[in-house]
């Protein structure tokens, strides 16, 4: 439990101010300084995971609706096939520069709660605090409803029924999965990692039949031109060539004929679709504190998944555009049902439609997963009630408080399974995302979530750039060039200021956020430091 000093030390320090003072005085000058020794106290968490879990994880996480949704809100912002590949790959590239930057963070300054504990050690408590607040009541949530709703919308877009997902129906059935994800990661940490993995496999295997369904009818094509078999545009077509892109409305976009501006927006548009793709690339560091070794795990994990993702990305886009004229591709938001339907018929595409729904039906138990771990680090900082830091149980209260045992009785009792989740976190998180479910709806929730993480993502990039001058000597197991923070600090920084203005409504609600948290932070110190003074 963090002391009422410690919390009033990190809330009035200066925001850059130098966190070498505030070390233990028992470390050498021999041996370069790492992070507070209280962020290496005793994880609620006991570490069981290696790197093909946490790999798993992201895996599972990223590879989500994204590949099968967004190619066609891409391709209708871009002037060729070409070059829409090209911004699938640079936005992967970009994520991974996000990701690499985590990791350096991660394995310097241990810690759980994802981004938290990297704001509350370079810019003080009152970001870390802030940025817990934004994630347990706003980002996550957020991301699972929008998650529970495309599973829905899968069901319903494969029976043929469309613009239908304001209904109450589709919003209790959106409820009843999540609250099913939940229940599942309520089980224990090792069941929900075997579970995801399941789905990892059925991930691999969704992206592998659309990758061979394009090369088989790439070779049939090369082989036989006449053969009228998927699409044609890719064999007839110059994959570079400007053309007249049909939007999802009928409207035509002639590339020709744009100026410089609309242009710089179009591919703004197309590169914001593209990392909302790659979004999850960020989630193994809410996992580093249950990680056996995270020094070498995290990095591994990280540097292994992403470009694994990429590869994905690329290649199934690739084939899209191989099994689909082009003029399809961009009017369609589920281009892998459309493109499977119209290469093998309606009941194979019912079946795409089924895996699909298991795609995202794992990008939903690995966000579950990782989304009480937030609340959990909030919980052990005393930011948020101490129930939700409890693990293996319902309650208010730890078992050794409900259920005390004398040790008599624990040696002659056998030991019993428990149950090593957070339960009470998950619980939350299933409440606020199932009352996003009810109030929202798919776009809305989608810029609220990008605004809100970004933001954050930005402050946390920022960070380590000002660490790395700040504090040179930090032990820093992993530390990729210096130049790679620079750029996704860059690029997550345009992604906020342009959702703000496309969104101002939404931006303004995320900052209504900001202010009851920064409220409700002030409040919580306020009673701090009465306490202090009557003791």
């Amino acid at each position: 439990m963090t002391s009422t000093s410690e919390i009033e030390d990190g809330a009035s320090r200066p925001l850059l101010a130098d966190q070498r003072e505030s070390r233990d005085d028992n470390l050498t000058d021999a041996a370069p300084p790492s992070a507070p020794d209280r962020d290496r106290e005793s994880g609620t968490f006991t570490k069981n995971l290696g790197a093909l879990e946490a790999f798993a994880i992201v895996i599972s996480i990223v590879i989500g609706s994204g590949i099968f949704t967004s190619p066609g809100s891409i391709d209708t912002n871009v002037p060729s096939p070409g070059f829409a590949l090209v911004v699938w790959l640079i936005g992967g590239v970009l994520a991974w520069t996000g990701a690499s930057t985590m990791a350096e963070l991660g394995t310097a300054i241990p810690g759980e709660g994802g981004v938290q504990p990297y704001l509350q050690y370079i810019f003080g408590d009152v970001f870390g605090f802030l940025a817990a607040w934004t994630w347990i009541v706003a980002v996550m949530p957020a991301t699972l409803a929008i998650l529970s709703i495309v599973f829905v919308e899968s069901i319903y877009s494969s029976l043929g029924v469309t613009d239908q997902a304001g209904r109450i129906e589709h919003k209790l059935f959106s409820i009843l999965l999540l609250v099913v994800i939940s229940i599942a990661n309520s089980i224990s940490t090792k069941a929900s990692t075997r579970l995801n993995n399941f789905f990892v496999v059925t991930k691999f295997v969704t992206i592998a039949a659309i990758v061979i369904a394009g090369i088989i009818v790439a070779v049939l094509q090369t082989t036989d031109p006449e053969m009228d078999i998927g699409g044609r545009d890719w064999f007839k077509k110059s994959w570079f060539g400007d053309r007249v892109v049909t939007n999802p409305d009928g409207t035509k976009t002639d590339w020709t004929q744009l100026g410089e501006w609309e242009i710089l927006g179009h591919y703004s548009a197309a590169l914001y679709g593209a990392l909302w793709a790659y979004s999850g690339w960020d989630k193994a560091i809410y996992i580093s504190a249950e990680l056996q070794s995270p020094a070498r795990q995290l990095p591994l994990s990280i540097n292994t998944a992403i470009p694994t993702i990429i590869l994905c990305f690329v290649a199934a886009n690739a084939a899209y555009y191989i099994l689909l004229p082009w003029n399809i591709v961009s009017t369609t938001d589920s281009v892998a049902v459309t493109a499977i339907t119209r290469l093998l018929g309606r009941g194979f595409g019912i079946v795409a439609a089924v895996l699909i729904c298991l795609v995202v039906a794992g990008s939903l138990l690995g966000n579950s997963f990782v989304a009480g771990r937030m609340a959990v680090a909030a919980a052990r900082m005393n930011w948020f009630p101490r129930m939700f830091a409890l693990v293996g149980h319902v309650g208010l209260k730890s078992r050794t408080e409900d259920d005390p045992t004398s040790p008599n009785d624990e040696q002659t009792t056998p030991p019993v399974a428990r149950s090593d989740a957070p339960i009470n976190a998950i619980i939350l998180s299933a409440v606020l995302s199932a009352l996003y479910i009810l109030l929202g709806n798919f776009r809305a929730l989608l810029t609220f979530n990008g605004l809100g993480e970004y933001s954050f993502f930005f402050l946390t990039v920022l960070g380590a750039i000002v660490l790395r001058f700040r504090e040179p000597e930090l032990r820093r197991p992993y530390k990729p060039f210096i130049l790679i923070p620079i750029v996704f600090a860059v690029v997550s920084g345009f992604v906020v200021i342009r959702g703000a203005f496309f969104a101002p409504v939404l931006a303004l609600v995320v900052i209504v956020v900001w202010v009851i948290g920064l409220g409700l932070y002030w409040v919580r110190r306020r009673l701090a430091t009465r306490q202090v003074g009557r003791g």
